[in-house]
């Protein structure tokens, strides 16, 4: 052989060795793919072919959902549903193969809708486990007694299962967690004051269960806390004095749908971090607090459904992206000038507070982002065209209860129109072709007149009209 063509030779079997060692280290450990492909076999339906490419012999680290980032071991299996999509689920069981993963750190089965089963106990057989999130799927029956031998754990997600009975007290041990998440599940008990040895904690969902009785003073023990979330369950009493200590790094605050009462506190006017503040649906009463004019940077606030009075703050913020007063004893008069002036709102609901003005004199900076704007049960009077026909992503109008008084023909109709309640007022003319395709509609007790164009709904949603006929009232007469 000339010493060209060893040469060669000797360079192409560097390459190929090269290439064969790398394709060999790069297939995934024999018992990472037995545990995933024992996993695939758990499952008994998965329409959107989510585990389709998952098959033996091809390498498991290149599979959809899973990362190997230590020795091409599995450390990250993250599959994830779709939920705008009907098929993108998976039905069947978590298969305790998993436990095989001995370097799995994230474990993320999220929105799959259709995973059953127990608390997965193959967790407490995974010793480098750091991230749990099994989200919007159907686990039920008990958190296990002994969750709190999952000490090195950061963040635990069971939100949106089926989950039943008290939060175990070892939770109390999981000192490392920066999350946890157990809303939307079936939880029953009080507040589960054990938490409070979770210092770490910035992010804590309950909301969506079944607690009950007052909040303990026990949130001074969170310094680190940014996202409150107790929401939609059966809490009772005042708002606690503790969660006055949050003001520092606190961003998000739902206390909604529960059954607080007493007055809504002074102290929420230093949460100067705060944009998100939904105290919605409960029992609270007096004034809105003066100090509520530092909250400069609040975005989403939300204070319907309860006994508030007069008078309202005048806010100081630069922008607001979603404002609900409704369903309360204000007496506004007016839209407020800083809800007016705010260059980025989406939803405006105002329902019964007190509003007695012409719409046609509602001049807000922007129109183009307004997504809900909800005027119902006040005494507003004039035309919503001119609002309305300057709006082009509106998804929902309800001004019922009002006087509005103009030709329904000449009301532009955009395509993400999904409802429109315009009932109990003095609209008159025909009703044009366009609103049949609103999801929801009403437009009884007004004074309408002429054929109905074909359409789905009921008749309750065009009664009491003047004179209007065809289906689904009675037919016109020739």
């Amino acid at each position: 052989m000339s010493k060209l063509h060893l040469t060669l030779f000797l360079f192409i079997t560097t390459i190929l060795t090269h290439h064969c060692v790398k394709d060999a280290s790069a297939a995934c450990h024999v018992d990472d793919e037995s545990a995933l492909l024992s996993f695939k076999s758990g499952i008994t339906a998965d329409p959107s072919g989510i585990l389709s490419s998952w098959k033996k012999g091809t390498d498991c680290c290149s599979w959809p959902g899973i990362n190997c980032r230590i020795n091409n071991r599995v450390t990250e299996l993250s599959l994830v549903g779709q939920p705008d999509q009907p098929k993108s689920f998976l039905s069947g069981t978590i298969s305790p193969s998993l436990a095989k993963l001995r370097f799995l750190s994230g474990l993320y089965l999220q929105d799959l809708r259709n995973l059953t089963g127990p608390f997965p106990g193959l967790l407490f057989q995974l010793p480098n486990i750091d991230f749990v999130y099994i989200e919007n799927n159907r686990l039920s029956g008990r958190v296990p007694e002994n969750i709190g031998d999952l000490a090195r754990l950061g963040a635990l997600s069971l939100y949106g299962n089926r989950f039943t009975g008290t939060i175990p007290s070892s939770i109390s041990k999981l000192t490392q967690l920066t999350q946890l998440k157990l809303g939307g599940n079936l939880f029953t008990g009080s507040f589960p004051t054990v938490i409070q040895n979770l210092k770490n904690l910035t992010l804590l969902y309950l909301d969506r269960n079944q607690f009950s009785g007052p909040l303990p003073e026990i949130f001074g023990s969170f310094p680190e806390l940014r996202f409150l979330n107790l929401s939609h369950n059966k809490f009772s009493g005042k708002i606690p004095n503790s969660i006055s200590t949050l003001y520092p790094k606190l961003t998000f605050l739902e206390l909604n749908h529960n059954l607080f009462t007493g007055k809504i506190p002074d102290f929420l006017g230093k949460f100067k971090a705060l944009d998100t503040l939904f105290l919605s649906h409960n029992k609270l009463s007096g004034t809105v607090p003066k100090t509520f004019v530092n909250l400069t940077k609040i975005f989403n606030l939300d204070l319907s459904h309860n006994n508030l009075t007069d008078p309202f703050p005048e806010l100081k913020v630069k922008g607001i992206e979603s404002l609900d007063l409704s369903y309360n004893n204000f007496h506004l008069k007016t839209i407020p000038k800083w809800v007016t002036t705010s260059p980025i709102i989406y939803s405006l609901k105002l329902a019964k507070c007190g509003i007695k003005m012409k719409l046609d004199d509602w001049k807000p900076s922007q129109t183009h982002f307004y997504d809900f704007i909800d005027l119902s049960e006040n005494e507003i009077s004039g035309s919503p065209i001119g609002l309305l026909n300057r709006t082009e992503l509106l998804v929902g109008f309800w001004a019922s209860g009002n006087k509005l008084k103009f030709d329904l023909e000449k009301l532009k109709i955009v395509k993400t129109l999904k409802y429109l309640d315009l009932s109990k007022n003095l609209v008159f003319g025909k009703v044009p072709k366009a609103v049949t395709g609103v999801g929801k509609l009403n437009l009884s007790h007004n004074h309408l007149c002429g054929a109905i164009p074909a359409n789905k709904f009921p008749a309750s949603v065009f009664l009491g009209n003047d004179c209007l006929c065809g289906a689904p009232l009675s037919p016109c007469k020739a």
